[in-house]
Parts: C-alpha cells; structure tokens; sequence
C-alpha cells in the first residue's frame, strides 16, 4: 500500500488545490519536497509490489517499486519542486498548482506502473494537465506550439497503444514481467511501442518538435517538461530493453546509429537558434544518446554501463532543469530571453551570469560539476566495448554544446551593459530555484562517489529481472509468455 501512496497523496492535493486555491500555491511545494525523502526511503526497501484488485500475478493491475524507479521518482521531484518554487513567484494562474500535482501523479503512476497498458494510462494522466498548462498561459507562439506539442503527443500515444494492443493480441498480457526476455516472440509491436518511446523522449528523427515547442512555454512549464515528460520515456526505454529484449547485442548497431546522430544534431542545433530557452531545447535533444547509448555497452558489464546511463540522466534532469530556469528568470525581469535585445547582464546580474555559466558547463562536461561525471561514465563504458568512433562523436557533440552555450553567454551576459533595460529591473530572488538545482549539480561532483553507489544500486535493482518478476507476478503467476 505504501507504493500506492505515490499516486494518492498528489491526486488528493490537485483536488484540494481546485477547491482552496490559495492552499494549493503551497501544496504545489509541500508535495514533491515530501516526495524527496519519501523515495529515498522507499530506495532502502529494495523491490516491492502491490497488485489491485486482489487478483493474480499476470490479471491482477500491478505497482512495483524497486531502487530504479525510486531514484527516478526523487530526482524528478526534486525537479518538480524547483520549477513550481519559480511558478510560486510567477504564476497567478489558479489552476496551475493543480495541473501540476495532477502531473506529477501521473509521473510517478508512469514510473511505478508493471504494465504497459496501464503505462499509457499514466502518460495519459500526464499529458492531460501538460495540455492545460501550455492552453492557460496563452500567445499566439504559446498556442501555436501547443497544437504542434498536442499532435505530437497524440501521435506517439496512438502509436503506443496501437503497439500495446498488437502485444495483448500476439501474446495475451502486457505485464512486463510476465514478458521477460519476450523480445524475439513479438518484434513488431514491441519496436512500434519503442518507436513512441522515442518520439516522446525527442530522439533523431523524431526530435524537431521539441525544440519548437518547450522554449515556448512559460519556464515553469518547460522545467517542469524537461525533467518529467522525457525522462519518462527515458525510464520505461530502460525497462524494456533490460526486461524484455535482455540486452540484446542485435540491436546495438541501431542505438548507436540512432545516438550518434542526435547527439551531432543536439550540440550543433543550438547555433541556429536566437533565444536562450531554444538553445537549452537543443541541449535536451543533445542529452538523450548520452542516455540511451549505454544500451550498446552492456554486452561487457551491464551493471556499470546503465549506472552510467543513469547518473547522466539524474545530471542531465538538473542541470537542464537550473538552466531552462535561470533563462526564465531573466525573460521574467527583462521582458524577452532573445539574444539581440539582451547584453551586458554580467553586470548587472552578477550571481545569475554565475548560475548560467555553471550550467552551460555542466551540460558541456566541465568539473566541478555533474556533467563532468556523466560523461566520463559514458566514455569509459564506450571505451570498455572498444567503441572509439563513439567517443569521437562524444567529444564533437560536446564541443557543438560549448559553442552553443558560449554563444549565448557571450550575446546575453557579456558586452556592453543593456540601454533600454529598465532601471528596476532585476532577476532578484527569482534565481533561487535554478541556483538551488544547479546546486545540486555541484553536490553531484563533490559527492560523485556516493551518489554512485546509488545509482549502481538501481542499475543492479533494474537487472535483477528474476526478483522483479517474482515481485509482480507472486509465487502462481498465469499469463507468463
């Protein structure tokens, strides 16, 4: 029942915020803070399900919890808490605190769901209040971007349950567990649902409307997006490939494909953009192979290189979080984030241009910061499977990154000081949420080996499929492939 209390407590509190809103500007921050700790003590506990409906395993609508999905459901609460502690400061909108604890219901429904099905529901859940949150904050931009952003996700959803449903059909269940290493019985439908996957996660060539459509949102909105909707995606991509397809080796020439492509196109990207918050959507695009690549690696020692792929998905989720943020806050001071009517904000905003540049390095790969973890993970990993093209590609794309970031430090923070800005315009205490996930980037660093061993217990959690499965599926499962 403790799992259930994930979906629950942020359920009960969107209701709560309809009804009291002025309540619900505080709840929108008491319930993912208590969502912090509360996955953190769920990690201690190992794996654990719950089954409703006190069916069997295999019939029964399954919840599992191991220390994959709590270290996921922490670091995107931590997320969650920075991008509605600077809507706290923004917004106005009286239903934004209850879209945002509906979503991150959702999230967390996503993340702790056994099913596939059931998985769909969940992005479903997400995706309702992701449509209300983009329609309520309106513009021409914002509700152009929005249409693209609803067709995309209605797409992908079709596409994933379309795929979902052919499973059912081919092989009677979508439990997860109950698919373990099914991956050659169903090829089609499962490379349609991991073809949905991707395109929700924004990888090439699925990639181009992500970002057409977050810069365009409020920056509360887009933190939000950034750290959940994607990795998301990220996390059931891991469950599957370890679960159902077992690591095939088969497919590694495709991933690697795939990942080298996006990354190119993620750190080059930015170049052509012209506001602060389009560049940071190319680094999203650019952070997803980093992510992903590592199923390629795990044919040596699988354990290391989805831990890698893990701690760069946790850095990745902060710092692009600080960063979308920070922008955010000098959009909200000085009325625009494009970069021909920005300048010379060094000065004028000392510790923002410091929270700024600490991101673009964290997202390049420089110390003393996550990034500089991450990375390394991943190349020793390429390295380890004698994947030096690879590594090539990874320092190409990095560079890209650099020059993107450094373009848009350079146009926005350096040069003379702005004329027309107005005098009583400052970022003031609107840059704390992005310094404190940025913070977070550098306790990452300093506490790399710690955070490790976390992470290298949630990778040794995701492959142990055997406790999973027994987990989920109990003692007399039926609906076993």
């Amino acid at each position: 029942m403790l799992i259930l209390l994930f979906l629950a407590v942020p359920l009960t509190a969107s209701a709560l915020a309809v009804i009291f809103p002025a309540l619900g500007c505080y709840l929108q921050l008491i319930v993912p803070a208590g969502l912090i700790p509360a996955a953190i003590y769920l990690y201690g506990y190992g794996t654990v399900a719950h089954s409703t409906g006190l069916y069997v395993g295999g019939v029964a609508i399954p919840f599992v919890a191991d220390r994959f999905s709590a270290i996921m459901i922490a670091t995107t609460a931590i997320v969650a808490l920075g991008a509605n502690w600077f809507a706290f400061q923004t917004t106005k909108q009286r239903f934004y605190p209850a879209l945002t604890l509906m979503l991150i219901a959702g999230v967390n429904g996503a993340l702790l769901t056994a099913d596939l099905f059931n998985f769909f529901v969940f992005i479903e859940v997400m995706l309702l209040p992701s449509y209300g949150l983009l329609a309520m904050q309106g513009g021409r931009d914002r509700l152009r971007a929005g249409r693209v952003f609803v067709l995309v996700n209605l797409s992908a959803s079709t596409l994933l349950l379309a795929g979902v449903a052919f499973l059912y059909g081919q092989v009677g269940t979508a439990n997860l567990a109950a698919l373990a290493g099914a991956g050659e019985v169903a090829p089609i439908p499962l490379a349609i649902i991991v073809i949905a996957l991707c395109a929700k996660a924004g990888t090439f060539p699925v990639h181009t409307w992500l970002p057409r459509t977050y810069p365009v949102t409020s920056a509360s909105v887009m933190g939000l997006f950034s750290g959940l909707h994607t990795k998301v995606a990220v996390y059931m991509l891991f469950r599957i490939w370890v679960v159902v397809f077992d690591m095939d080796a088969r497919w590694n020439w495709l991933i690697i494909t795939v990942c080298v492509a996006s990354m190119l196109i993620g750190g080059f990207g930015g170049l052509g953009e012209h506001t602060l918050r389009r560049i940071i959507g190319y680094q999203m695009v650019n952070g997803m192979p980093f992510i992903l690549i590592v199923f390629a690696f795990c044919t040596h020692d699988p354990q290391r290189a989805l831990a890698a792929g893990i701690m760069y998905a946790l850095h990745h989720m902060v710092t692009i979080g600080s960063l979308v943020l920070t922008s955010g806050a000098v959009e909200e001071a000085y009325g625009t984030d494009r970069l021909k009517k920005l300048s010379g904000l060094q000065e004028r905003e000392p510790l923002t241009a410091f929270v700024f540049a600490a991101g673009a390095f964290s997202i390049v790969g420089f110390p003393p910061l996550s990034g500089i973890v991450g990375k390394v993970l991943v190349v020793f990993e390429a390295a380890r499977a004698e994947q030096y093209f690879v590594i090539a590609i990874i320092i190409i794309a990095s560079f890209g990154a650099l020059l993107s970031m450094l373009r848009a430090y350079r146009e926005a923070f350096w040069g003379a000081p702005m004329k027309n800005a107005p005098r009583e315009a400052r970022v003031g205490a609107l840059i704390a949420p992005g310094a404190a996930l940025i913070a977070v980037s550098f306790a990452m660093f300093f506490g790399a080996g710690f955070v490790f061993d976390w992470v290298q217990g949630a990778a040794a959690s995701l492959l142990d499929v055997a406790t999973y499965s027994e987990a989920v599926l109990g003692p007399d499962p039926i609906g076993v492939v």
